[in-house]
C-alpha cells in the first residue's frame, strides 16, 4: 500500500514530477483499512459485549460484499485480460494479489479475536458455543425432537453423479458437501443447503414455549444460554438424511459469487423486467470465493475447487467460524447490560406533531441532524403536505426506504387527496432492487406518478418537495438530506436534513424533478450543485477559489467529512491547496485515496475517520471563502461514480448562524475527536488519534448536546 515518497527538496515541485502512482492510494487496499478500524471496534473491550459481536458480524458481512462487488470486478478483469492499470499503477493481478494478501490476515486476526477474547467473554456472561456433544442428555432429546418436526422436513439432501450434476448453488448460502459409502465400499457425494428460513442458532434453554420461537429470541437467565450452531445439529443426524449409507466425511463450505452485474438498459425494453431479472441472475453470477474450515478434508475442498472452476489462490480457508456475519442474531440479543444504553433523539418542541411545519419554515430554516435528532418530523413533514388541503404537489427520491411504510402511506393518501404526488424510485439501489419494486408497484396502483429513474444512471439525491398554495401564490418546502428515507437506518446512521422554505432552493429542486421525470438538461441551478458534472466543477472552483485568496495573503481553510474520496481530479486539486498553504482538513469514513502528510505535497493535509457506535454518513463541505463561509451538506459522496454516473445533490447551507453553529458545534468537534478517530498515515495506513487531553468522543458529546444545532426559539430568516 506504501510507496516512496519523493522528497520536496526544490519547493514547489511541478506536476510531472512526481509518479503518479505516488499520488493514490489503492482504493481496494484502503476500503480493507476502513474494515480493519471496524475489527478493532470488535476488539475494544470499553464497548459492550454485544456491540463488540455486532461489530465483529458487521466485519465480516463487509468483506463478503467486498468481494461480491470489487473483487469480483478484478478477478473479471484479470480473466478477460482488459481493465486499466488503477491509479496507484498497479494491474488487477497486482490488487487480487494485495487484496488475498492483507485479507487472509484480516481474518487471521479476526479469528484469534474470536477464539481468545470475545467467545471466552461470552462465556463468562453464560452465552456458551457448544458442539453436540457438550449437551446433557435432556437437551440432546430436546433438539433432537427439534431436528426431527423442525428441520428434517425442510432439508432437500442432492445427491451428486453423472446422472445429477453438481447444482446451481447461490451466493452466500452455507452448504454441506457430503461423502458417502454403501456396503460394497462404493463412494458417493451429496450436497445440502442450511435453510436460510431457520436461525442460524439454536439458543438453550428452553424456557417457555417451542424450541423453534427460542431459536429466533431466547429468554435469558441466571443460568445462562447454550448456543448450538444449526449445522452441528444436521451433521450430527446426517445419518437420518442418508439411511443406508454410511457417512465418511462432511465439510461445511460457502461460495461467492459475482454481484456486480451490468444491466444493458439501452436494449431493454422495460427496465422493471430487467431489474428483476438482474436479481435473480445475481444469485447465480460467476463464483470468486470459496469458504472452508481450516479443518476442512483437502479431498473434498479439491473437488469443490474443480466443481467451481477455481483456482487454489480463490480458496479461503476460515480459522474462525464460517459465516460469522450470522453472529448478528447473537448481538441482537435482549441482554441490556451487554447493549449500549437505550438512546432517543430529541423532538425539537416546535416540530413535535399537531404543530404546522409550513408556518415554522417561513420563519427559519430547520437542521436535523439524526439520530440525535428524532427521524419523526420528516415523517410528519411529508405527512402534514399530504393531509393539507392547500399543497398541490409532493415530489419525493425513494432510494432505500426499508420496510417502513410511513412514507409510502402518505404519498398514497396524497394522492387519494387529489394532489399530483410524483416518486422517483430508483430500482437499481444495489440489494434493495425487489423491495423498491415491490414500493414502485404499490404506489403506481394508487394512481401515483412513478419515474424509475434514467438509463445509464442511478438517482441518489434525497429530496421531498411540497408545492403549497399560498395567498401571493405558489410556495415550495424542502425537505433535503445525505440519508434515505429509511426510519430505521436513521436511528443507526449520522445522516443529517435540511427543512427550507428558501425560494431560490425551491425553484431549483423544481428544476431537478423535471430533470429526473423529463428531458430538461440543466447544467448550472441557482444554488444546488447537481452531478453528473456540477458537484465536481463547483468544488474545484471553490478549492481554486481558496488557492487564490491564500496566494493573495489571506488564510485558507477547507473543510471535508465526507464517506469516501476516490476522484483523481478533487485529489490532485486538493494537494494544490495544501501546497499552497490552504489547511486542508478531511474527515472520510471509507475509502480516502488521498496520500496525507507526504513532504513537499501534502504536509498541510490531515486525513481522519471516525467508526463509533453509529454510522458516519452525513456529508459536509466547508470552505472559509475569505470570511465568507460557504458549507454544503448532501447526498454526493467524491467518487468517479458519484460525479459522473449518478444523480447527486450539494445544498449550500444559507442561514448564517445555523452554518456558523454546524462548523462550530458539529464539524470541529468531529475534527477534534481523539477517542473514536482514526488518523492516516502517508504509508496508507490507519493509527488511533493522539488520545492526549481532554478526551472527544464526538458521537458521545452529540448525544450529550442534541439540539444545539437547530434552537427551539425562532429567528429570522438569514
Amino acid at each position: 500500500m506504501s510507496g516512496k515518497i519523493k522528497k520536496n527538496v526544490e519547493g514547489q515541485k511541478a506536476w510531472e514530477d512526481w509518479d503518479r502512482s505516488e499520488l493514490f492510494f489503492n482504493r481496494e487496499l484502503n476500503w480493507l483499512e476502513f474494515d480493519r478500524k471496524l475489527l478493532a471496534e470488535a476488539a475494544d473491550p470499553a464497548n459492550p459485549l454485544l456491540e463488540r459481536v455486532k461489530f465483529f458480524s458487521i466485519f465480516h458481512n463487509n468483506l463478503e460484499e467486498f468481494f461480491m462487488v470489487r473483487v469480483a470486478g478484478l478477478t473479471r478483469q484479470r480473466k478477460l485480460g482488459v481493465g486499466q492499470a488503477s491509479p496507484d499503477g498497479l494491474s488487477a493481478t497486482e490488487q487480487l494479489i494485495k487484496v488475498r494478501r492483507r485479507v487472509v490476515e484480516l481474518l487471521n486476526e479476526a479469528a484469534v479475536l474470536w477464539r481468545r477474547t470475545i467467545n471466552p467473554a461470552l462465556s463468562k456472561h453464560g452465552l456458551k458455543f457448544v458442539t453436540y456433544q457438550n449437551l446433557s442428555a435432556k437437551e440432546k432429546t430436546e433438539v433432537t425432537d427439534f431436528f426431527q418436526k423442525e428441520v428434517f422436513p425442510i432439508l432437500t439432501p442432492q445427491a451428486l453423479d453423472k446422472g445429477r450434476p453438481f447444482p446451481q448453488i447461490s451466493g452466500e448460502s452455507l452448504n454441506l458437501f457430503i461423502e458417502l459409502g454403501d456396503a460394497a465400499g462404493k463412494t458417493y457425494h451429496a450436497r445440502l443447503k442450511l435453510p436460510d428460513n431457520l436461525p442460524r442458532f439454536i439458543c438453550l434453554p428452553v424456557m417457555h414455549g417451542s424450541l423453534a420461537s427460542q431459536t429466533l429470541r431466547p429468554k435469558f437467565s441466571s443460568a445462562g444460554v447454550k448456543i448450538l450452531p444449526l449445522e452441528i445439529l444436521i451433521i450430527h443426524h446426517l445419518k437420518d438424511l442418508f439411511p443406508g449409507y454410511a457417512v465418511i466425511d462432511s465439510l461445511l463450505f460457502r461460495i461467492t459469487r459475482n454481484t456486480d452485474i451490468e444491466i444493458e438498459e439501452d436494449e431493454a425494453d422495460d427496465l422493471l423486467s430487467a431489474v428483476r431479472d438482474l436479481v435473480y441472475q445475481r444469485r447465480f453470477g460467476e463464483v470468486v470465493k470459496l469458504d472452508t474450515p481450516h479443518d476442512a478434508p483437502r479431498r473434498l475442498v479439491q473437488l469443490l475447487l474443480k466443481a467451481f472452476e477455481l483456482e487454489p489462490w480463490q480458496h479461503y480457508v476460515v480459522k474462525g467460524r464460517l459465516g460469522a456475519e450470522n453472529l448478528m442474531g447473537v448481538a441482537s440479543l435482549d441482554i441490556p447490560k451487554l447493549r449500549y444504553a437505550p438512546f432517543v433523539g430529541r423532538r425539537l418542541e416546535r416540530l413535535k406533531k399537531g404543530k404546522l411545519f409550513f408556518d415554522l419554515l417561513k420563519k427559519r430554516d430547520v437542521f436535523l441532524y439524526h439520530p440525535y435528532d428524532s427521524f419523526a418530523p420528516v415523517i410528519d413533514f411529508v405527512r402534514q403536505a399530504a393531509a393539507d388541503p392547500k399543497v398541490k404537489a409532493i415530489k419525493q427520491t425513494l432510494y432505500r426506504t426499508g420496510d417502513d411504510s410511513s412514507l409510502i402511506d402518505s404519498l398514497i393518501e396524497a394522492r387519494r387527496a387529489d394532489k399530483q404526488v410524483t416518486a422517483v424510485v430508483e430500482l437499481k439501489a444495489r440489494f434493495d432492487e425487489m423491495r423498491n419494486i415491490t414500493w414502485a408497484r404499490a404506489l403506481e396502483d394508487a394512481g401515483i406518478n412513478v419515474v424509475y429513474g434514467l438509463v445509464g444512471m442511478k438517482i441518489h439525491a434525497k429530496l421531498c418537495l411540497a408545492i403549497r398554495q399560498e395567498p401571493e401564490g405558489l410556495k415550495s418546502y424542502l425537505h433535503i438530506a445525505t440519508g434515505n428515507y429509511n426510519p430505521v437506518t436513521a436511528r443507526l446512521y449520522a445522516d443529517c436534513g435540511l427543512l427550507t422554505a428558501d425560494p431560490a432552493l425551491g425553484r431549483d429542486a423544481v428544476q431537478l424533478f423535471n430533470v429526473m421525470t423529463g428531458l430538461a438538461r440543466i447544467d448550472e441551478y441557482e444554488r444546488f450543485l447537481v452531478s453528473p458534472g456540477g458537484v465536481r466543477r463547483g468544488l474545484l472552483a471553490r478549492i481554486e477559489r481558496e488557492i487564490r485568496r491564500r496566494q493573495d495573503g489571506e488564510p485558507g481553510l477547507i473543510i471535508f467529512k465526507v464517506n469516501q474520496l476516490s476522484d483523481p481530479d478533487l485529489i490532485l486539486a486538493l494537494y494544490r491547496a495544501s501546497r499552497a498553504g490552504v489547511e486542508v482538513r478531511l474527515q472520510v469514513r471509507g475509502i480516502c485515496c488521498l496520500r496525507p502528510g507526504a513532504p513537499g505535497l501534502s504536509e498541510g493535509l490531515t486525513v481522519t475517520s471516525i467508526v463509533g457506535r453509529y454510522l458516519e454518513h452525513a456529508r459536509f463541505l466547508y470552505f472559509r471563502n475569505g470570511g465568507e463561509d460557504e458549507m454544503f451538506v448532501g447526498s454526493a459522496d467524491l467518487m468517479p461514480r458519484n460525479l459522473d454516473r449518478r444523480i447527486e445533490v450539494l445544498t449550500p447551507i444559507v442561514d448564517e448562524e445555523l452554518k456558523k453553529t454546524l462548523l462550530e458545534d458539529l464539524l470541529l468537534v468531529h475534527l477534534a475527536d481523539n477517542r473514536k478517530a482514526w488518523r492516516l498515515r502517508p504509508d496508507g495506513f490507519y493509527e488511533k488519534a493522539d488520545a492526549e487531553g481532554p478526551p472527544i468522543d464526538s458521537q458521545a458529546l452529540m448525544m450529550a448536546r442534541r439540539g444545539d444545532w437547530a434552537p427551539d426559539e425562532p429567528g429570522g430568516r438569514a
